[in-house]
């Protein structure tokens, strides 16, 4: 049971940037779960944070700084952080991914009491943890940290047999999702563009930042090889592609060059996601590599049947009897449109596998589990 202590502990969050995002997100919904009795928060940002984003935050006990890192090595940044633990004087430093792992050692040398490291997925330049740079900086680094969060069964293994922290000191807690903001409702066409408004219409979409590690191009590709196959459904087929980033202008290109503007719809970053997926009608999570993804549990959540690429923790979301038909590998163009020809060849099969894994996620990935978890590993610091 949670002790009840005089001052709530201070949790300083290191996060890379506070904006769009799977990890950003489940921050958000940590916090706005979490006591704020017990708990307050800062979050310090490597390359600053949205604030549109940062309304997303509903209580009032979190404060925000930014390091400001110049691109490259920054090691101003390091006696920044140092500044900002010795005025703040937090209980708890709990960093996020390689990007801020070396934050680590600021804290250990500032005397954080307790020190907690994240692994949520991996960069682009660290497939699946294989880079040998950031596996020797793993290694270094675990001695500055009490405790680890991995939220795959991959990330868990890879800490324990790949990097040798000892198990006992992982914790293995996977994301949750808000089944209440996230649920089924009716269609709002008011969101919608008016040529994506056909009653008969059938709707791929996905949401995430538009970077090399989410693979969107991927899932154009595979949409554009679908509209191909079943010219006469080229009417009703659409996809809504919700993010931005870098690789907007190159898929905008290639849209324009198949002249299939009716067809997609690059809707930018939202804030209103909950009912953006409410227009979608099968969810594509096309990413090179993945931790546990947050979107994932947003659409099942949301009555969204989820096809997905075969890595991380994405396996772990997807119901048992269904990842055959599912799950596919990257960049199998040829795999990804057979994935979602089936939609396109049963109407039947969306009503009935929407159900399925609606039923599947709340069972399965209540957001008060995931709370739990991290209250009590944060209370396992006592003064």
């Amino acid at each position: 049971m949670t002790s009840m202590s005089a001052e709530p502990k201070h949790i300083l969050h290191v996060i890379y940037r506070f904006d769009t995002g799977g990890l950003e997100n489940g921050v958000v919904n940590l916090i706005n779960r979490l006591d704020t009795k017990l708990y307050k928060h800062t979050i310090v940002t490597l390359k600053g944070f949205s604030e549109e984003f940062c309304q997303r935050i509903k209580t009032g006990n979190v404060a925000f700084y930014d390091l400001e890192k110049q691109d490259g090595n920054d090691i101003k940044i390091f006696f920044k952080l140092r500044k900002l633990l010795k005025q703040l004087k937090p209980d708890i430093l709990h960093t996020r991914n390689t990007a801020t792992l070396e934050n680590q050692l600021v804290g250990w040398w500032c005397r954080v009491p307790y020190r907690i490291h994240g692994e949520h997925g991996w960069d682009v330049n660290d497939m699946h943890g294989q880079n040998k740079k950031y596996q020797m900086l793993r290694r270094f680094m675990k001695t500055f940290i009490h405790r680890y969060v991995a939220l795959s069964t991959e990330a868990f293994d890879y800490l324990r047999d790949t990097i040798s922290v000892f198990e006992g000191r992982i914790h293995h807690i996977c994301n949750g999702v808000d089944i209440d903001t996230f649920a089924p409702r009716q269609k709002p066409e008011n969101l919608l563009p008016s040529h994506f408004s056909a009653g008969n219409s059938l709707t791929f979409g996905t949401v995430g930042r538009l970077a090399e590690v989410k693979n969107q191009p991927f899932l154009l590709d595979a949409f554009i090889a679908l509209v191909k196959a079943f010219p006469e459904q080229k009417q009703r087929l659409r996809l809504i592609i919700v993010g931005d980033g870098v690789l907007m202008p190159q898929m905008k290109a290639k849209v324009e060059r198949e002249k299939l503007q009716d067809n997609v719809w690059f809707a930018g970053n939202r804030a209103d996601v909950p009912s953006i997926m409410n227009c979608m009608d099968i969810f594509v999570l096309p990413s090179l590599a993945e931790g546990i993804s947050n979107t994932i549990l947003e659409a099942s959540a949301s009555g969204l049947p989820v096809i997905a690429t075969r890595v991380g923790g994405n396996p772990e979301l997807i119901e048992s009897s269904m990842q055959a038909s599912h799950l596919v590998s990257v960049n199998d163009v040829e795999a990804l449109m057979t994935a979602m020809q089936q939609y396109v060849e049963s109407t039947d099969l969306l009503q009935s596998n929407s159900e399925r894994v609606r039923k599947h996620c709340v069972e399965n990935f209540s957001i008060d589990t995931m709370v739990s978890k991290y209250d009590q590993l944060y209370q396992a610091f006592s003064d």
